[in-house]
């Protein structure tokens, strides 16, 4: 027979599970570079931007666009490895079975 109060008691349960999986991943940091290490990218697990350095040599006043496009590279390598840090901390929580709507 179908128990509603359980049904919701599981549901309950897997929400505090995902919220505390969340707040984990916010703690977690992921870290990209670019350029050999001239643009260096940090991450959270909420795909936040925590950090960004560039190295002095990087600046070349006569070709900003390389920098804008190490920046680019970097910061999109980042969110990369930080949706995949989520998704990792979500195959924890689900036994690896994929859901559409989470990440």
């Amino acid at each position: 027979m179908f128990d509603l109060k359980q049904l919701q008691k599981m549901q309950k349960d897997l929400q505090e599970q995902l919220e505390a999986m969340q707040r984990e991943a916010e703690r977690q940091t992921v870290e990209a570079s670019s350029g050999g290490g001239a643009v260096r990218v940090v991450a959270n697990g909420a795909q936040q931007i925590v950090e960004i350095k560039i190295r002095p040599d990087a600046v070349d006043p006569d070709d900003i666009e390389m920098l804008e496009d190490l920046v680019i590279a970097a910061v999109n390598s980042a969110m990369e490895k930080s949706k995949e840090l989520t998704q990792k901390e979500m195959g924890k929580l689900t036994g690896g079975i994929k859901l559409p709507m989470m990440f």
